[in-house]
């Protein structure tokens, strides 16, 4: 269905320093697929998420590397290809905060109409809004909201009402960033489930970026974990839960609780995300890292394969076994940190 090799983005600062925010991804998408794209604030979701439909922002480019889509490489198109012929037609977003996504001085119901009559030919504006009332019910939404402006609905009302203009035409691909951000975890539950079923009806593919690995838990097919700008793990979902084999995605699944433990000690991952002007060419995780090695600190690991799509950017992937058991104890973590303060200190 989508298929991104060494995918390359920059923005520049003010200071004319180039930030890399996305650094040479490889991913694919499979036709009715869900893909978890999960890792920490600033690991460069959101930026490969928008790079897909050309919403990077005026200071944001995409370098190098391909988007391959139904035989078209989508960083080759323009902007106005882009708007006419790939963004809500074939590829829509649901963005992170639905208030923001919505122009405040129209009505919901009239932005919607106003996709569908600027993408399909022929369509009338009663037609068109005959389309966002139906979409309002089938979300749980009563039918005459459709008339009320961005501000007259709650927060859970307004996500219901960005979903229902992100399939007002039916998509190929939907992207789903942070859906529930800010939600109750009713209301998130309630929401994930609707997109799941809304994307079956469809038979559409989805792309969920999230921090939160219990909600990729509970909706992906498949999860691909970022840090500092690359895709560090790839597998399906079950393997990427019960059989991680990189220390940052080990980190990740010990910081969330197991409802089925009785007591259960969170493991934090202690430091902070690299930062990625001028990336130094060493593993990213490194010195966040309780199993770096020397070899870590002198270039950037390639991806270990471990069959059924599984791999791994570590130099230590083929020990996942004895990492998992090391990485639950919460002291391997703090020790870690200890002894990095204690060299600062030195240092200094």
């Amino acid at each position: 269905m989508l298929e991104i090799e060494n995918l390359n983005v920059r923005y520049e600062t003010d200071q004319g320093e180039a930030v890399h925010a996305v650094d040479g991804v490889d991913l694919t998408l499979q036709p009715n697929e869900t893909l978890g794209l999960v890792g920490e604030s600033g690991c460069g979701k959101t930026t490969l998420a928008k790079s897909l439909i050309g919403l990077l922002g005026r200071n944001g480019e995409i370098v190098d590397g391909s988007i391959d889509f139904k035989g078209r490489d989508l960083t080759t198109l323009s902007k106005g290809e882009l708007r006419k012929e790939i963004r809500w037609k074939e590829i829509s977003m649901i963005p992170q905060n639905a208030m923001n996504g919505f122009d405040p001085v129209y009505t919901v119901g009239k932005q919607i109409v106003q996709v569908i009559r600027h993408h399909e030919e022929g369509v009338t504006k009663d037609e068109a809004w005959d389309r966002a009332r139906e979409l309002f019910e089938q979300l749980g939404l009563e039918e005459e909201r459709v008339e009320d402006y961005p501000h007259q609905f709650s927060g859970g009302m307004a996500q219901r009402a960005m979903i229902a203009l992100a399939i007002s035409l039916n998509p190929t691909i939907l992207l789903a960033d942070e859906p529930t951000t800010a939600l109750d975890v009713v209301i998130q539950d309630r929401i994930l489930r609707r997109i799941n079923e809304l994307q079956n009806e469809l038979n559409s593919s989805m792309i969920l970026v999230t921090h939160d690995m219990s909600v990729v838990a509970e909706t992906c097919d498949r999860i691909a974990v970022m840090y500092g700008g690359r895709i560090v793990e790839c597998a399906d979902t079950e393997t990427i839960l019960k059989n991680p084999k990189h220390p940052y995605t080990i980190g990740l699944r010990n910081a969330f609780p197991d409802i089925t433990e009785e007591s259960q000690e969170l493991v934090s991952i202690p430091g902070a995300p690299p930062e990625l002007v001028d990336p130094v060419d060493e593993c990213r995780f490194a010195p966040r890292c309780p199993f770096a090695k020397t070899e870590c600190w002198d270039g950037h690991p390639d991806a270990t394969h471990f069959g059924d799509g599984h791999r791994a950017e570590c130099f230590r992937a083929h020990e996942g076994e004895q990492l998992r058991a090391a990485g639950e104890d919460p002291e391997t973590w703090t020790d870690m940190q200890d002894e990095k303060q204690a060299s600062e200190v030195s240092h200094d």
